[in-house]
């Protein structure tokens, strides 16, 4: 019984390392050697594996199988998870006891289909590498068509996975299929096992060196090193996976990225570079997520194709002001070897395929990309960003594999031309924060009431999206339960619930109570706002002894604990420091600009100068500017990098929130009233230049179109800035002037924070407008939050944007109250049958709603019945699309007989719904009668001659229809030739 218990007893521990580095491959590899064992059969495998399922709950799903089984089935099950465990993952699990060993499956068996399963496991290990090989021999031979091809090498899978895709699609093709496959197999081990066992065999010194890298790697990657790594949290422990996207302009894929994907061939645009961006805002989590990566390939878990990986961080490079050599930053500023080092490097110079760089933070590098300077030797010594620039297009080490992390904004186009793919980090989802807050508090009582308390506050829950604010919150649960009505509604009021945490946990003062904790630490807050200012300055995010002390900063500053010392700069002798967060530097630096008297008056409207003047000449005296005129003798400032450009805004967002009315309290001692509204109205004039800017590069529109305007993310940034101020009267004066019938927001990496603050501000304009925010990442708790300024919104678009029925729920309870609220467009959400009841009310209670388009989504029949009983009462929508669900006959069907009496309809989409000639024959109904039709779209469904007949009957009695478009349909060329003269209004 002791297996049984076992599973049982450690069930946590044993989801924990199958599943917490984020890759299914460790799941897999046990099913396929249970599967080889014959302890599950095939039915069991796929009831587990059904697409789209939660990891852990696949795992779940597994453990109650192998205990239901019983003591045999656990005992091999455990066998299994040792077998594919790297030793590092077992420590935490005690297999005293249990004795149970895999036994290996004879290789001959009675069939082949039978082989495939128990042998399974070898196989997918045979075929990685061959799986274009193996699929075109199925092809020749008759058993494989394209179709099965695309859904094996969809680039969703890992290597790993595609070989497992196939053997699953082979194994219903019978007996011969699964010949084809181990023929082909037996044949490309026989040619090729010479050459992949001198692949095997490194020189000695090489594999020691390995270890060697691994080990110092594992050591810097096993604490987490954001958010003051001081604390000595265990990554293990608080890791929690963000959202991971390829950019827009990537294949077209669905589903999410797991870790492993980002050095993948998933989203590949350009198969002849090496280097992957991962890009994501301040604070998204780029660092752990790299550090993350790190860890894995340490522990032997992950990215195990590659035998070595250099981990560098450009805000370190910036201290290197040596001209070295690629051999000499590699091994002096990652792990030196023992002996051998022309050895080991001629080894990575041999073999570039099987090593991987990573870069952290290429926008904190002082110097922005150019592909200006080319270096082609890798022994020719050149400045560090100069090799970091030719790794990045490929010059250098041609072949390795490069990941940077960076902010988007710091990624010009140049730089993009250069990329094999980008992948973008967008934060938490909804189950990331519980998950994230329940990680960061082992009192599950705590967790709890934290999560209660972001439930009832949607704009704190918005901002928690965020990594970095998720952990602040997180850390400040006792304020943030204590604080009532008075709960946090900006990043700002989250950053002074940090500033108020930190003061009152290390402090000795006593003074602290009611708003005295700020005055009592007005010199600290002085003197690390000067740090914090002079390091923007220079971008500097790095700081030596001498720049403490030349900002005055103490022992005593250094102990609060917003610096942390950077331990791979530091020496007995020479502390090197940096904020725990760059984001925190900026907020140091604006409570600096706020509260100091010694920056120039025209500090405020320098911050607040938009991007262009930023990248024109006057950037050279931008920050010189905003000082004294000692400190401008001392330094000078070269062109404005893209991280000084985006620190600038994250500074001029906290300058906006510290100078809200909501927070003037705490600066009456600091600073004298008289300046401090200065400094207000000063912010104020800025705000509205900026948007002023905007509105005035909005283009006349064309005759009979409406006006539009295209937001660039500078206007996000001011409407973040309002809302930060929280000066309703500013946002008024704002919106007042601003007169467009359309407002484009599309790729302006609008999240739920900035829904919230969007919301702030256009709930003030005169009159309605069309919303669009497609391609962003609006989720459900944008959703939500967009709702104070829905009574504005006449059309809303957010296809594209990671929404879920609960978000509709919401959305469409706020819309049936709004007047003016009438299309909306929801195309490539998670949307399924349970968002049609919804949509089935808002189509019954508002006959004014014209447009309903839901294509791409998960909507079935049973949801095309739902909008189909609130389509009979409504009697004025013009425009349906449900383009790529699954409506089927039946579904098209009932939507045709609720639209056939419909004297509004003008345009429907059905393409890729399987609808065969039912449908079409029902859909007819809807031609015949109708006098508004113009448009029906019925490409790539399953319609045959008999159908089309129908359709064309129909036709004979609508003179109105301009279209029907029936292309990549059940039909030959010669009946598409034939019907295409017989109706000229098909398109095929």
């Amino acid at each position: 019984m002791f297996a049984q218990e076992f599973v049982l007893k450690q069930r946590t521990e044993i989801l924990h390392v199958l599943c917490s580095s984020g890759s299914t491959e460790h799941l897999e590899r046990v099913l396929d050697i249970l599967l080889a064992q014959g302890e599950l059969i095939w039915e069991d495998y796929q009831n587990i594996q059904v697409p789209g399922r939660a990891l852990y709950t696949k795992a779940r799903q597994l453990l109650d199988l192998v205990y239901t089984k019983g003591v045999d089935t656990c005992e091999l099950f455990l066998a299994a998870l040792k077998q594919v465990l790297p030793e590092a993952q077992i420590v935490g699990l005690s297999f005293a006891g249990c004795n149970s060993n895999l036994e290996e499956k004879e290789e001959y068996q009675s069939t082949s289909t039978h082989t495939l399963l128990t042998q399974r496991p070898s196989l997918v290990s045979k075929l990685l590498g061959r799986i274009d090989g193996a699929l075109e021999a199925l092809v020749i031979s008759g058993h494989f068509t394209s179709a099965d091809c695309d859904e094996v090498r969809l680039p969703i899978y890992t290597p790993s996975q595609q070989a497992r895709r196939l053997l699953d699609h082979v194994r219903p093709k019978g007996e011969s299929a699964a010949k084809v496959v181990l023929q082909y197999i037996q044949q490309k081990q026989e040619t090729g096992s010479a050459l992949n066992q001198e692949k095997l065999t490194p020189p000695k010194e090489f594999l020691k060196y390995q270890k060697k890298l691994s080990s110092s790697v594992s050591a810097q990657s096993c604490f987490l090193s954001t958010y003051g790594g001081t604390s000595h949290m265990s990554l293990d422990d608080i890791y929690t996976e963000g959202q991971l996207e390829l950019a827009q302009y990537c294949a077209d894929v669905h589903g999410p990225l797991g870790l492993e994907d980002i050095v993948g061939t998933v989203g590949t645009v350009n198969e002849e570079a090496d280097t992957v961006l991962v890009s994501g805002e301040a604070g998204s989590g780029k660092t752990t997520l790299l550090q993350r990566l790190h860890l894995l390939w340490a522990r032997g878990v992950a990215l195990q194709q590659f035998l070595l990986l250099f981990p560098f961080s450009c805000r370190r490079l910036n201290s290197e002001h040596r001209e070295l050599s690629v051999k000499e930053l590699l091994f002096q500023h990652c792990c030196w070897p023992d002996r051998d080092q022309e050895e080991i490097f001629q080894f990575i110079l041999d073999h570039p395929h099987l090593i991987l760089f990573t870069f952290d933070g290429l926008d904190e590098l002082k110097q922005s990309f150019s592909d200006e300077k080319r270096l082609c030797c890798p022994t020719q010594p050149a400045p560090v960003h100069i090799l970091l620039f030719n790794f990045i297009q490929g010059s250098l080490m041609k072949g390795v594999r490069k990941v940077v992390t960076s902010r988007p904004e710091a990624v010009g186009p140049v730089l993009k031309t250069h990329l094999c793919k980008e992948v973008l980090l967008k934060g938490f989802s909804p189950s990331g924060i519980d998950c994230f807050v329940r990680k960061h508090h082992s009192d599950n009582t705590v967790a709890t009431k934290v999560l209660e308390s972001l439930q009832t506050n949607t704009a704190l829950l918005g901002l928690c999206h965020s990594p970095v604010l998720c952990w602040i919150v997180s850390q400040c649960h006792k304020e943030l339960l204590g604080c009532g009505e008075g709960s946090p509604q900006t990043i700002t009021d989250v950053y002074l619930m940090i500033l108020q945490h930190f003061f009152q946990h290390q402090s000795s003062l006593k003074s602290t109570v009611g708003l005295g904790w700020f005055q009592d630490h007005l010199k600290t807050v002085l003197h690390l706002g000067q740090l914090a200012f002079e390091g923007m300055k220079n971008t500097c995010y790095i700081f030596s002894g001498t720049d403490l002390e030349t900002c005055g900063v103490t022992e005593n500053d250094i102990c609060m604990g917003f610096l942390i010392q950077s331990k791979d700069l530091s020496s007995n002798h020479d502390k090197h420091y940096e904020f725990l967060h760059v984001t925190m530097q900026c907020f140091f630096a604006a409570l600096y600009v706020v509260l100091s008297n010694n920056t120039d008056r025209s500090t405020i409207s320098k911050l607040f100068e938009t991007k262009d003047m930023w990248e024109t000449d006057l950037t050279n005296s931008c920050f010189r500017a905003c000082l004294p005129s000692t400190y401008q003798q001392e330094c000078s400032l070269g062109d404005a990098t893209a991280a000084e450009t985006s620190n600038l805004q994250i500074t001029a967002t906290f300058v906006s929130g510290l100078l809200s009315k909501r927070h003037q309290s705490l600066w009456l001692q600091c600073c004298p009233s008289a300046v401090m509204e200065k400094r207000i109205r000063q912010v104020g004039r800025c705000l509205s230049k900026g948007m002023q800017k905007h509105f005035k590069s909005i283009p006349q529109p064309v005759e009979g179109e409406q006006k539009s305007m295209h937001a660039m993310p500078g206007f996000v940034w001011l409407i973040k800035c309002i809302y930060e101020m929280q000066e309703s009267r500013i946002a008024k004066d704002a919106m007042s002037k601003l007169e467009v019938d359309h407002l484009k927001l599309t790729y302006c990496n609008i999240g739920p924070v900035e829904c919230t603050a969007l919301a702030y501000v256009l709930q003030h304009l005169r009159n309605p407008v069309g919303l669009q925010l497609d391609n962003n990442s609006v989720g459900d708790v944008g959703v939500e939050q967009l709702l104070p300024c829905m009574h504005i919104c006449n059309s809303l678009y957010l296809r594209n944007n990671n929404i879920t029925d609960e978000g509709i729920r919401k959305l469409i309870a706020k819309g049936i109250q709004c007047e003016n609220f009438r299309k909306i467009a929801l195309f490539n959400n998670k949307l399924t049958d349970a968002c049609t009841q919804h949509f089935s009310h808002l189509l019954r209670t508002k006959n004014n709603f014209l447009s309903l388009r839901l294509g791409n989504n998960n909507i079935t029949a049973e949801g095309a019945r739902q909008l189909a009983e609130g389509l009979k009462f409504n009697h004025s929508l013009q425009y349906l699309g449900l383009w790529g669900n699954k409506i089927g006959d039946t579904g098209a069907e009932a939507l045709a007989k609720a639209l056939e009496s419909s004297k509004t309809l003008v345009w429907l989409s059905l393409v890729g719904n399987g609808v065969g000639n039912a449908g079409a024959c029902a859909l007819a109904n809807i031609i015949k009668n109708s006098t508004t039709l113009e448009d029906l779209w019925l490409t790539e469904n399953c319609i045959t001659r008999t159908g089309v007949e129908r359709l064309i009957e129909a036709l004979e009695h609508n003179t109105h229809v301009k279209s029907i478009w029936l292309r990549n349909n059940d039909l030959s060329l010669e009946e598409v030739e034939e019907m295409t003269q017989r109706e000229s209004r098909l398109v095929f």
